[in-house]
């Protein structure tokens, strides 16, 4: 019997980001839910109009910048749950957790690489998004070759990647550029939003406790 090497990695791609989204749900709050929706919509929105451009993805510089601002949580859920809002209008395949996969982990590893402060600059994000260009196209390279591409030989598996090479390419310097010139004005206007979230979360959380004294208190 042959093993059917595309189906059985699609499906343990599914499975690694149910269990991610299980352990990261834990956490989550209402604005934090709502947060995710909102940038989710916002990165899909603006991946559509450029999917006539082969590997042309400003999603994935919002999706950098969620990680950056927001944390690794955010960020994984902003990538992953944008690939598959967008794939609803671009098509949905066996491709679409290969790349909820590769977007969440860029989400997730932007906000781990920015607890480093000297990380929070155009450089170094520039860099760090032209190394995913390359890293997003490798993991859904993957995923052709194991589900489109027979006899699954060193030979397929090394053309299906020198084919690839240029939009990979296009991919990466369209991140190095993006985060290069709208780093820093994009870090201001969403940090500014995460202070505003985060003041009006701590408010609410400290209603919420003075509630429960009083409660506590009068039954007392």
């Amino acid at each position: 019997m042959q093993i059917n090497w595309g189906f059985l990695s699609t499906l343990i791609v599914i499975l690694l980001i149910i269990i991610a989204y299980l352990f990261f749900r834990r956490k989550e709050g209402g604005k934090e839910l709502a947060l995710i929706a909102t940038m989710s919509a916002l990165a899909a929105l603006v991946r559509i109009p450029f999917a006539m451009l082969p590997s042309v993805q400003p999603m994935t510089f919002l999706i950098i910048m969620s990680g950056v601002v927001f944390g690794g949580r955010v960020g994984f859920f902003t990538g992953a749950t944008a690939a598959l809002v967008s794939n609803f209008f671009l098509g949905q395949g066996p491709w679409t957790p290969w790349q909820m996969l590769a977007w969440g982990l860029i989400g997730l590893s932007a906000g781990a690489v920015s607890r480093w402060e000297g990380m929070k600059r155009p450089l170094p994000m520039a860099v760090f998004g032209a190394v995913w260009g390359f890293l997003f196209g490798w993991i859904t390279n993957l995923s052709h070759w194991l589900t489109f591409i027979y006899p699954l030989t060193l030979k397929t598996y090394l053309a299906t990647y020198a084919l690839s090479f240029k939009f990979d390419l296009a991919h990466s310097l369209t991140n190095f550029f993006l985060c290069l010139f709208l780093f820093s004005p994009c870090y201001r206007i969403m940090y500014s939003f995460r202070q505003r979230l985060y003041t009006e979360q701590l408010a609410e959380e400290e209603t919420a406790i003075k509630k429960q004294e009083i409660t506590k208190n009068r039954y007392s």
